[in-house]
């Protein structure tokens, strides 16, 4: 009984976080949930959009709400290593070096324009992501937990920019795609900000301990095996889509998802089935989450941009095709 009574309480707050950051942001609900289905599942997300849709707002916004660390690092072309990660400086009194830590050591790294800086400082934040630890002179330094990377990219202003290698970007969980609001959104915006005494101001809500303890309320959230089946093939319909009797869509993939996607998927799909208030994974909570893990894992070639078709069309298609087995 009290583990419901737990479970219960875990879903109260969650709720609260999404009634907190509505008080600032509005119209994101969607943008939010899956930062918080990164967060519940140790999971980086990349957020995708044009200019002034919130993102960063939305990250700052949500950081208030959980007690935890949080760093924002605005990327630039002239951002080094050594300015998102630390580095050796010399104790003249001492007369010796010693490590200054850089903002890279906090629970929540807001990675904002991600793709404006150059090659080396991605490296040093791929190490960050995927090993949980960075590398200052001789020594490493394993970083604290929860520890998400939740970075912002702008599609439209690709000059001077450094795309980010397919490697790094097979480290973000989720990537998602942030869309213009509604005009009833649009205008409670306006309305809002334009209110020059708005204070935007939210409560803590989460703790690390709840952080904790939702994460390993997802864990235990139920999957059947046919489900888990249904994610494999899913993922397979990306690399072997004729076998599937996706003929026209074969033409225009170049390469399938890494066996990451099936393991996010598996994951997110879990988070998803929590946050509904379920202890079970129904096959929608997969259909839901697959785009957003599936989106960046699925490279397309010069014919589907000749022809239009993007990813999410590809998506769609697997979905529709790729039937579950009973």
């Amino acid at each position: 009984m009290s583990e419901v009574v737990a479970k219960s309480s875990l879903h109260e707050k969650i709720n609260t976080v999404f009634e907190e950051v509505g008080k600032v942001v509005v119209g994101q609900k969607y943008m939010v949930n899956r930062l918080l289905v990164g967060l519940f599942t140790n999971g980086h997300v990349l957020l995708e959009g044009v200019p002034g849709l919130a993102k960063t707002l939305t990250v700052n916004t949500l950081s208030k709400v959980l007690h935890l660390d949080f760093q924002r690092i605005q990327f630039t072309p002239d951002l080094l290593p050594s300015d998102l990660i630390g580095t050796m400086v010399y104790n003249q009194r001492e007369a010796n070096f010693e490590v200054k830590k850089g903002p890279i050591f906090s629970n929540l790294i807001l990675a904002d324009e991600v793709n404006r800086s150059p090659a080396k400082v991605q490296s040093a934040l791929l190490e960050a992501m995927q090993e949980k630890q960075v590398t200052i002179g001789e020594t490493t330094f394993l970083l604290d937990k929860p520890f998400l990377v939740l970075a912002t990219q702008n599609p439209v202003e690709q000059e001077g920019t450094y795309p980010l290698p397919e490697a790094q970007v097979d480290r973000f969980m989720l990537k998602v795609f942030i869309d213009y609001p509604e005009k009833e959104s649009e205008l409670e915006v306006m309305r809002r900000m334009s209110n020059l005494s708005f204070s935007g101001e939210v409560k803590t809500v989460l703790s690390k301990e709840d952080v904790f303890a939702i994460r390993d309320a997802v864990n235990g959230v139920q999957i059947s095996p046919s489900l888990e089946e249904y994610i494999i093939e899913l993922v397979f319909a990306t690399r072997k889509p004729q076998e599937y009797g996706l003929k026209q869509e074969s033409e225009y993939i170049h390469f399938g998802a890494s066996p990451r996607a099936s393991i996010n998927l598996h994951r997110a799909a879990k988070a998803v089935a929590f946050m509904e208030g379920r202890d079970y994974v129904l096959p929608e909570d997969i259909k839901e989450i697959a785009y957003d893990v599936l989106n960046h894992r699925i490279l397309l070639n010069y014919e589907a941009e000749a022809d239009g078709v993007t990813t999410k069309d590809i998506i769609e298609s697997i979905l529709n095709k790729v039937k579950i087995n009973k």
